[in-house]
């Protein structure tokens, strides 16, 4: 297949690329001006397997260009940081709404399928957990606000244009390639530099972690069911559903990586998200996926990739 990637230089498009080049597809990738030339679809010298179209997402003609001929899209691109997206919302909506109509509005020109990125960030305060898809969307941050605009979008697209589309609401992805200040990222990067990891609350919120490979395979799932005439139109979760301590991830990085080094627990209040879970017996029902990788596995792996691919230079700024 031809298989076009928004989002491709992110820590899950950058390792979706490298499977399915690995599985034989074609693949197209949007190249913004902005692009992260520390990302692992470079280092890893993916960029180089693909067909890189220059533009933004929220270019109608560059987004057309990605999209021409392709079989099945995978949307990724988006604005992730929460903070950022606090600090600035007008430029995370740009991204994150715009991106995804312009997508949406390229694939009604003949793309069969498209996959689109949401967040579990979008159910917000809803009581249950681990949230299922159809518990109520409560997230009201501008970032949450941005992913529940694009899922009316998609559900718009699939409604009256018949579009198969689906989106996801991933838990916290991690691996190999993520520069961002996230929690593992955070934590490997600092044990690396022979620094304690900092841990900015007490310790206790917890978090559903999804290694990336778990996450790749999930969005390969969906894509797959999609061209098969499954699915199209509904929410997707994807996690382990057992959320962990943030404490005992950051000293689960620091066995991965052999060191005796212990986490700096500041203490500071949590975030409001205490606890944060997904279920994700839906789509293990449509496609038969779950996680295979557990935290202690995906977090060598994840230790590895650093060290092979050198974390100073690739470390989040």
């Amino acid at each position: 297949m031809r298989v076009a990637v928004t989002g491709a230089y992110g820590l899950v498009g950058s390792w979706l690329c490298a499977a399915l080049l690995d599985r034989g597809d074609d693949v197209a990738v949007l190249r913004h001006a902005g692009a992260d030339d520390g990302a692992a679809l470079v280092v890893a010298g993916t960029e180089g397997r693909c067909d890189v179209v220059t533009g933004d997402v929220g270019d109608r003609r560059a987004v057309g260009r990605l999209l021409d001929g392709a079989d099945l899209v995978f949307h990724l691109a988006g604005r992730s940081i929460v903070a950022d997206a606090l600090a600035d919302p007008v430029a995370t909506y740009e991204t994150n709404v715009r991106g995804t109509w312009t997508v949406l509005d390229a694939a009604r020109a003949g793309a069969p399928a498209v996959v689109v990125a949401s967040s579990y960030r979008v159910y917000g305060t809803a009581a249950r957990r681990p949230w299922r898809e159809d518990d109520p969307l409560l997230g009201t941050s501008p970032y949450d606000a941005s992913k529940r605009a694009a899922e009316v979008l998609a559900q718009s697209a699939h409604a009256t244009d018949g579009l198969r589309v689906a989106w996801t609401r991933f838990a916290n992805v991690y691996g190999g390639g993520d520069r961002s200040t996230r929690l593992v990222p955070d934590a490997v990067t600092a044990v690396l530099d022979g620094r304690p990891p900092v841990v900015r609350s007490d310790g206790s919120p917890e978090r559903d972690l999804l290694h990336v490979d778990d996450a790749v395979a999930a969005y390969l799932a969906i894509g797959a069911a999609l061209l098969e005439g499954r699915g199209a139109g509904e929410a997707y979760n994807a996690g382990s559903g057992r959320p962990v301590r943030v404490l005992d991830v950051v000293e689960a990085v620091c066995r991965a990586a052999g060191s005796t080094l212990r986490p700096q627990v500041l203490g500071a209040p949590a975030d409001g998200l205490d606890r944060q879970a997904v279920d994700a017996s839906k789509l293990h029902a449509l496609a038969g996926w779950s996680p295979r990788t557990g935290l202690d596995e995906g977090l060598r792996r994840t230790v590895a990739w650093y060290r092979e691919h050198g974390w100073q230079r690739h470390a989040a700024a």
